[in-house]
């Protein structure tokens, strides 16, 4: 028996919700179905992160996640008022601690203020009055940032999905998509769909996902660890902000940085080391399938070469506590080993193209009765009002 609906949408973390909640809204009466794989929603990316408002500060201006950041700030936080989610407001510093951050610094300020955020510059001095237990040569305020449960997002995002006639159905792992004249059929382990359009939000399978479809592209998912850990309640007020360092501008990964959580925690965290497992969590996870997919793909080597001393570095500290504890006490000198309690890992998406280039902006690709989001990493959930937003503006346009 074939299912019928006027839209499906392939994923159901925080970005494939968002879309098809902004269909409906753009189109009411279109009908909806979300596929998702697993047993329960936003079960990955959406579910394993830092849980961050960003305000937008990193990103170039003109980019994708510049524009829909900014947006996704306001709206999620709009969105959390109207549903009853809780979250916090507490801002962020990013701290400089040497010489050549300080310099990044400033050029990161400037792009700030290109991209029309509310943003202050502390000295030394004031960086030691705002943060006691936080060391450096300055930093950048960033007011707007906070803090929320994506999961609880995701789960009111399906309910005003059901309440405006649509299906969110778990479950439904996507096992073949094939575009014939005037539809797309998606075939699952349960059912058979047949849909108008479709959109692939497929986070770290986007690029297989593509491929059922037919999608012909040069960039693949390369999945980086994230690893985390919790400090204990008596830790709990070290800091007031969210606690970053300065990015390396070259790479998408922001450091490890403090960040106090909705519920009163603080966590330490990420990392970025090379997963083998797409969707292994659990230290020392291994899946052959990703495994052999990473050592067929030539970008994967490239970027291994590209960025030999920062891979080593960001080994060293998975793979030692103290050299995790390294990169915290660069700005928070005080924390101990035994601050660090075990949390749960995340791990990003992040497209790769065969040159061995980083896909840094959000990246959409077409075919005709489909659009598949590529590269949706952080800050895909905070943007993903807005990101839902432009995915319905086109597939609706689209006719």
């Amino acid at each position: 028996m074939t299912e019928r609906s006027d839209v499906v949408i392939v994923g159901g973390g925080i970005v494939g919700l968002a879309t098809a909640w902004k269909i409906q809204q753009a189109r009411p009466g279109t009908s909806v179905a979300v596929l998702e794989k697993e047993a329960a929603l936003g079960q990955h990316q959406t579910g394993h992160n830092s849980g961050v408002i960003h305000a937008g500060i990193y990103y170039a201006p003109g980019s994708l996640k510049a524009r829909l950041c900014r947006q996704g700030e306001r709206e999620t936080k709009a969105f959390a008022d109207a549903h009853g989610i809780p979250y916090r407001v507490p801002g962020k510093l990013v701290v400089a601690t040497d010489e050549v951050e300080l310099q990044r610094m400033h050029a990161l300020h400037e792009r700030a203020l290109v991209n029309g955020l509310d943003v202050a510059l502390l000295d030394a001095t004031e960086l030691r009055a705002a943060e006691p237990h936080v060391q450096g040569l300055g930093a950048i305020e960033v007011a707007a940032t906070g803090v929320i449960d994506y999961t609880r997002v995701c789960r009111a995002l399906a309910e005003e999905v059901v309440r405006a006639g649509g299906s969110v159905e778990t479950g439904a792992a996507v096992t073949g998509i094939r575009e014939e004249t005037g539809r797309v059929v998606v075939e699952t382990e349960r059912a058979t769909w047949a849909a108008g359009r479709l959109v692939a939000c497929a986070g770290l399978q986007a690029d297989r996902v593509a491929r059922l479809a037919g999608l012909e592209t040069d960039t693949r998912i390369v999945p980086f660890r994230g690893e985390y850990y919790a400090l204990p309640a008596s830790r709990h007020g070290l800091v007031s902000h969210l606690i970053y360092p300065v990015p390396d501008p070259e790479l998408p990964f922001l450091g490890v940085h403090l960040s106090p959580t909705v519920d009163g925690g603080l966590t330490v965290g990420p990392n970025a080391v090379l997963g083998l497992a797409r969707e292994g969590y659990a230290k020392g996870s291994v899946d052959l399938r990703d495994l052999a997919d990473l050592a067929r793909f030539p970008g994967t080597w490239r970027v291994a070469r590209a960025h030999l001393r920062t891979g080593a570095r960001e080994l060293r500290s998975s793979l030692l506590r103290r050299g995790y504890l390294a990169e915290c006490r660069r700005y928070c000198p005080e924390l101990t080993l035994d601050d660090l309690l075990p949390h749960e890992a995340g791990i990003r998406a992040q497209a790769v193209r065969r040159d061995g280039t980083l896909v840094h902006d959000f990246l959409l690709e077409r075919t005709p009765r489909t659009i598949h989001v590529l590269n949706a990493p952080s800050p895909a959930a905070t943007s993903a009002l807005p990101i839902g937003e432009t995915l319905a503006r086109e597939l609706l346009g689209a006719g």
